[in-house]
């Protein structure tokens, strides 16, 4: 477990380098569910995701020589763009793996960032793989996406500013996918008011975490396409931090589908005025479900990224409802 000592340590050590993002009250929603919802817009984050406060954390505590010879790691598109960016300002280079299934926005934007790109396979595990494979031949250093306790901490930071601002939360809808947002939020958010709900949300296909835990073990999941692409991936068959947090304290997991995503980044649009990716979205999505009619009490939603391909959110907007097709 992450000690809530750690998380308040690593906002001290990234409070310069990352931004305090508001926690807004959404009319729209709550009239809907009949209670208090507020959102986390962490996608106003400086990259545009939560992912800057985990790889900030990590690439603070790299000694110097681990530095010099730059950092790595495989990524879905948003933590990558977290630690080219965390990498860039402290002048050590970056090197990012990701799978063909990445959208080429988040792609072309790392290599903004002055990293250098790999593109390897079709899965998440493919480009962990070359990760792997350059650690050992070229002694860089990994920054993994989410399965370190650096990782989990900075990611933790979320948690902290959500239960300061809305100290009688009730519950706390989550973005998950290989689970170090979940893991250090549920870790703040309990250490600090045990008895509000974390509820992990994911989309129905892919949803490895979900899988694992209902394995009692984490197992390998096939990866589809999904609006909530960020969500995508394994959480690796030797995770050895967030599997057992999430498993350990998280209240539920609930399910979204490609069309209730889709209904989540229009409602975001046309009701919030935000514009936001299908992973952010997935916490609006199941709201609108009324999956979650059974909580009570004020409810704060992390949006988790903004890190859209604009020509899809265009889309996405005018009707398109499956990856590829209009309705």
């Amino acid at each position: 477990m992450i000690s809530l000592e750690t998380i308040e340590q690593a906002r001290e050590r990234i409070v310069k380098h990352i931004r305090s993002t508001p926690l807004v009250s959404s009319a729209a929603l709550s009239e809907l569910v009949g209670t208090q919802v507020s959102l986390k817009l962490e996608h106003h984050q400086l990259t545009g995701s939560f992912k800057l406060r985990g790889a900030t954390n990590a690439v603070l505590q790299l000694s110097q020589s681990e530095r010099d010879r730059g950092v790595m790691a495989a990524s879905t598109g948003n933590h990558g763009r977290a630690l080219s960016y965390a990498a860039q300002a402290i002048g050590c280079r970056a090197t990012i793996c990701m799978s063909s299934l990445v959208p080429e926005n988040k792609v072309s934007e790392i290599r903004r960032l002055g990293a250098s790109v790999r593109i390897v396979g079709s899965s998440q595990d493919d480009a962990q793989e070359e990760v792997d494979r350059l650690v050992a031949e070229e002694g860089l250093s990994m920054i993994p996406p989410f399965d370190h306790p650096w990782i989990i901490a900075g990611q933790g930071t979320l948690g902290l500013e959500i239960v300061e601002a809305m100290p009688q939360i009730a519950a706390v809808l989550i973005p998950l996918s290989g689970g170090g947002l979940a893991a250090g939020v549920a870790a703040a958010v309990k250490a600090v008011r045990p008895e509000a709900k974390v509820i992990g949300i994911t989309m129905e296909r892919g949803a490895a975490m979900k899988a694992s835990i209902d394995a009692g073990h984490p197992i390998q999941v096939e990866e589809h396409r999904s609006f909530a692409d960020s969500l995508g991936g394994g959480i690796g068959l030797s995770n050895a931090w967030t599997f057992p947090m999430c498993k350990a304290l998280l209240d539920d997991v609930v399910l979204v589908s490609e069309d209730e995503i889709v209904a989540g980044i229009r409602h975001a649009y046309e009701r919030e005025r935000e514009i936001i990716e299908g992973a952010g979205a997935v916490g609006i999505a199941a709201l609108l479900s009324g999956r979650l009619a059974h909580v009570e009490g004020p409810i704060a939603a992390i949006v988790s990224g903004g890190n859209i391909d604009m020509a899809l959110h265009r889309k996405v907007v005018n009707g398109l409802n499956t990856m590829g097709e209009g309705s």
